[in-house]
């Protein structure tokens, strides 16, 4: 199932693997309001359609993303104060939505990816990056901050790596990228889809509302003191048991049969 954006393409498979492709290739994928907008949008629809496993994010073209589109960001210079803080709010509703998608976010990083395009990778559950991508916190370059993405890299590469990456702006190479927790993986741009098929394979093999259960107990987990979290974690596991998934995993590890999610 395709369905038509101007900036994007969503395409959904028989298996239930929606890819997401920013689809602005001659301006190399660069953010404006009409893609955040498009984005933010099938976010929406991908985490409402139960039909979705996996969510894969990938760009057209030689890039990823290369961060803010400039004419979008000289049209907000423009605006009144109150509308470049609703413009650059645009951004970070986007990122939250994509961060906390039920679906696991996997992050085809086909090529360079700077500012921006690193804040989306950054709310990626898992991300393989091309062995000649470039990377760049790039915004102080040009005066400005890495505000909106900043609490998803941060959380991603940590304090250190993001002192390292964001205060020169200075662009880094894909092992550097592995190296501090941006890419999960590196990959020859020509194996690049087989990698990801090996991905989606694996995570087709865990039952979609506990995996959707998982990734809010992580970000629950991650937020709270270790004394609320047993409390928490207590209740969680005790609700897993009476879910049908719950049910029908234990049985079918008994039984030793296939539960009805598992994909070959």
């Amino acid at each position: 199932m395709t369905t038509t954006y101007e900036t994007i393409l969503l395409e959904t498979d028989e298996r239930g693997v929606a890819t997401v492709t920013l689809n602005r290739p001659d301006k190399h994928n660069a953010l404006n309001g009409t893609l955040i907008a498009e984005l933010a949008d099938a976010a929406e629809k991908l985490a409402a359609d139960d039909k979705v496993r996996i969510v894969i994010l990938t760009g057209t073209g030689k890039s990823f993303c290369a961060g803010g589109d400039f004419n979008w960001f000289s049209s907000n210079i423009e605006k009144s104060r109150a509308e470049r803080v609703d413009q650059s709010a645009t951004l970070a509703y986007l990122l939250r939505r994509l961060d906390t998608l039920p679906k696991p976010l996997i992050g085809r990083i086909n090529g360079p990816a700077y500012g921006g395009g690193v804040g989306m990778i950054s709310v990626c559950d898992y991300t393989i990056g091309a062995d000649d991508a470039r990377f760049g916190l790039t915004e102080v370059k040009l005066g400005l901050l890495p505000a909106n993405i900043s609490p998803y890299v941060v959380a991603r590469i940590g304090k250190v790596h993001s002192r390292e990456t964001m205060l020169s702006g200075a662009l880094f190479d894909s092992t550097r990228a592995e190296r501090i927790g941006l890419l999960t993986e590196v990959a020859a741009a020509g194996e690049l889809d087989a990698a990801i098929e090996r991905v989606v394979h694996n995570h087709l093999q865990a039952a979609p509302g506990a995996v959707a259960d998982t990734k809010a107990l992580i970000a629950y987990v991650a937020a709270h003191d270790l004394e609320t979290n047993m409390i928490y974690t207590a209740d969680r596991l005790a609700d897993a048991w009476e879910t049908e998934e719950g049910i029908e995993g234990i049985n079918s590890f008994l039984d030793k049969s296939t539960p009805s999610w598992r994909v070959k």
